[in-house]
């Protein structure tokens, strides 16, 4: 089972704010929205570049690049031109902290 690595404390982002964080070699794009946070692999499925730069639009982020949408609360695709979904990893909160998993071997 995979660990659990700190990212953030619980109170350092805004709502709408996010940050990316090397998680055992990944960039994982870290958002909050409602209070709550979310994790998913920065990465468009669409051509490959970063997608945490992109507009945060409700619970969607739009790619930067050619505008193909994401849930960021699933990595489901929303809209093309990408056609797949984006890894989500699991995150939750422990003692004030921010913690994901990389549960991917798992």
């Amino acid at each position: 089972m995979a660990a659990w690595i700190d990212v953030i404390d619980e109170n350092a982002m805004a709502n709408g704010e996010n940050l990316v964080v090397d998680i055992d070699g990944t960039d994982v794009a870290i958002f909050k929205v409602d209070d709550k946070f979310y994790a998913l692999e920065d990465v468009c499925t669409h051509d490959g570049g970063e997608i945490a730069s992109g507009t945060l639009e409700g619970d969607e982020i739009v790619c930067p690049r050619h505008g193909a949408r994401f849930c960021i609360k699933t990595g489901e695709v929303k809209a093309p031109p990408a056609y797949e979904n984006i890894n989500c990893f699991p995150i939750r909160i422990e003692k004030g902290k921010v913690q994901v998993s990389d549960n991917r071997w798992d």
